[in-house]
């Protein structure tokens, strides 16, 4: 199993190195960024978010503002800040932090809270992103309040990039994650699928992103034609693959 994506957000590049070195020691991967600007276009890669209270550019509430109006809003933030005050603590709480760690903190309990968040982090069964809505309970997909007709492979394939949305996965990863290790077949297999899952929903519903694989689309549906929808839920379209 891959290794959770801790992103480090802090200005003083000491304590950011330190921090990043005990996170990596414990098992996890780790991206950095000094500023705002660089936290904001870095959190989609994010599993977990360790943000500072004071960066150069921005408050580390401005970022954390921002960051719970985005695609990712449900990623874990913990905040790390020499502010001691209660109601400095509380706003950071009330502004969309997870948990709070006032410096100075030893490594042991940064990794335990950051761990104990990763445990908390429940996937979300709903994702709405722009024209689209995938309900992974109910095991539907909208675009512009219609229901979309997909075969099971496809709405696995849809709700798998819903449920990550701006991370961008291989051709091999999307095999591994969504048809499962004891799949036989090519990865032109998910080539299929997405031209598929473009046909029936948008164009724009899947991204290409050269040389790595596919993400989740803006869902903005401009320039496109209607939908196709379902005339009977759950109906697969005949002549459709499903592998």
């Amino acid at each position: 199993m891959a290794a959770h994506t801790v992103l480090v957000v802090e200005d003083d590049d000491a304590v950011r190195e330190v921090v990043a070195f005990h996170l990596r020691r414990a098992g996890f991967a780790v991206r950095e960024a000094s500023d705002a600007a660089q936290a904001l276009a870095a959190v989609p890669d994010a599993s977990l978010v360790v943000l500072d209270w004071m960066l150069p550019d921005a408050s580390g509430l401005t970022v954390l503002k921002g960051l719970r109006d985005s695609p990712a809003s449900e990623v874990p933030v913990l905040m790390l800040t020499a502010r001691a005050r209660e109601a400095e603590r509380v706003e950071g709480l009330e502004s969309g932090a997870d948990d709070y760690l006032t410096k100075p903190f030893s490594a042991a309990e940064l990794v335990a809270r950051v761990r104990a968040l990763l445990r908390r982090a429940v996937p979300r069964k709903r994702v709405t992103v722009g024209q689209l809505s995938v309900d992974a309970d109910a095991g539907e997909v909208t675009w512009r309040d219609e229901r979309c007709r997909l075969t099971p492979r496809e709405f696995g394939l849809l709700a798998f990039l819903a449920a990550n949305p701006g991370r961008v996965y291989s051709r091999f990863e999307l095999l591994d994650k969504v048809w499962g290790e004891e799949f036989v077949g090519t990865e032109r297999t998910v080539d299929q699928h997405v031209a598929q899952l473009r046909a029936v929903v948008s164009d724009d519903v899947v991204v290409t992103v050269r040389g790595r694989g596919y993400r989740l689309g803006e869902c903005r549906g401009a320039d496109h034609g209607e939908p196709r929808v379902a005339d009977l839920p759950g109906a697969s379209p005949p002549g459709r693959a499903e592998r």
